[in-house]
């Protein structure tokens, strides 16, 4: 039996997908480490032309050691032909075919399957190994057209999984020991919308499946958190953190990326869930097109004003296919390096700050030990390092005293 080793690049929806293509196999056995694979699948990511170079390298060396290589992911779709017109991949795999991996990978000679962009998973994951949460994919694609973004290109469209594959998926991994659930997709917000239903309404379903304990969400738009989703926010058993997606606190730079939301009603958001006890995070483009040194320190002084507790922040990376590669690049990189730490200098200091106020138990789902800690995230997403004298990897702890530290909290158990 020829061996197969998954490499995944990118987001947690990739990480779904790597498992659904696992789950497919049944004529190759699985392996941990490339060296010991006939062939290597790589899911890719295409979200910047860095993550495109970051693929092509790993590519590169596998090439090296002459692995049959067969390229998944968004990448499939940016850079598939190019890299097998060079022979430098053995096969391309779109979305709607990975599903279809264990046929594809007995292939003799080399392939392109892309298929759709229409489609959406059958398969029901029900085991994530090595992990300690589990990871539901509610939806694919995105209805967003931001100027930066070519996702909507390689994802398709906003579309929607079955409700009943979802609460059954969710069962059968609670079954299954799994208590914290991720909703992931490319655009979770926007689940129901083609179905008549809502994120809100699949929550609440989920929340009564015996097993969950804590749901996470992925990233979700401002405008995505309505009054049927507030009315949610006092559930236990909704992580007390959001990662809501504004890009940007600078009306002009926001009208430049075309984007949905506004500063202002950003901010009247943010202060309502701040005050209903929520750590919140955020997406934050610095050295976009256009971002002069007005607008970012405008856009600067509006995030301080911000409750943010957690920053994703990334300098801006031409992608080729979108709007705002055609635009002129005028922020040199250093000056975005800069920016980008002054960034995550702020919200350190203000994820310090959340820490040091909370007076709640801290309820940690412990992931790993590293060295002489056991580490997990509490309900804030906040990490915890646990000195304990037993073994409680992926258990469930409470912590009604803790020490603040800068980089973390730590306790006890």
């Amino acid at each position: 039996m020829k061996k197969v080793f998954f490499k995944t690049f990118g987001c947690r929806t990739n990480i779904y997908d790597t498992q659904v293509m696992k789950q497919s196999i049944r004529d190759f056995e699985i392996v941990n480490q490339e060296d010991l694979a006939d062939v290597v699948v790589v899911n890719s990511c295409t979200v910047t032309n860095g993550a495109d170079s970051g693929v092509r390298s790993y590519i590169n060396g596998l090439n090296r050691k002459n692995k049959r290589v067969i390229i998944a992911g968004c990448g499939a779709f940016s850079k598939g032909s190019e890299l097998l017109k060079s022979n430098r991949v053995f096969g391309v795999v779109g979305h709607s075919k990975k599903e279809s991996i264990n046929s594809l990978l007995k292939e003799s000679e080399p392939f392109m399957e892309l298929g759709d962009l229409n489609s959406i998973d059958s398969t029901i994951v029900t085991k994530f190994k090595s992990h300690s949460k589990a990871f539901i994919k509610i939806q694919e694609g995105c209805n967003f057209k931001c100027s930066y973004c070519i996702i909507p290109k390689v994802r398709g469209g906003a579309r929607s999984q079955d409700e009943e594959k979802i609460l059954e998926q969710v069962k059968t991994l609670a079954s299954n020991g799994f208590g914290e659930f991720v909703l992931t997709g490319t655009n979770i917000g926007s689940y129901g919308e083609d179905k008549g239903s809502s994120l809100a309404k699949l929550l609440k379903k989920i929340s009564l499946i015996r097993g969950v304990r804590r749901i996470r969400l992925g990233s979700i738009e401002p405008m995505q958190i309505d009054s049927e989703f507030k009315e949610l926010l006092s559930e236990d058993w909704l992580e007390k953190h959001l990662h809501i997606a504004l890009q940007h606190t600078n009306e002009e730079m926001l009208k430049i990326m075309r984007r949905r939301n506004s500063v202002k009603k950003d901010l009247e958001l943010f202060c309502e869930l701040s005050s209903r006890g929520f750590a919140l995070g955020t997406d934050f483009i610095v050295g976009h097109p256009g971002e002069s040194e007005e607008r970012w320190l405008d856009g600067f002084d509006m995030l301080k004003r911000f409750p943010i507790t957690h920053i994703h922040p990334f300098i801006y990376s031409k992608r080729d296919g979108t709007a705002s590669s055609k635009m002129k690049q005028e922020v040199r990189g250093d000056e975005a390096k800069r920016r980008l730490r002054s960034i995550e200098e702020l919200v350190e200091i203000k994820n310090y700050e959340f820490r040091l106020k909370n007076s709640l138990a801290l309820n940690v789902l412990v992931e790993e030990k590293k060295e002489n800690y056991y580490v997990g995230y509490d309900q804030f997403y906040n990490r915890v390092f646990i000195n304990s004298s037993r073994d409680i990897t992926k258990e469930w702890v409470v912590l009604d005293s803790f020490e603040v530290r800068k980089d973390a909290n730590y306790a006890k158990f």
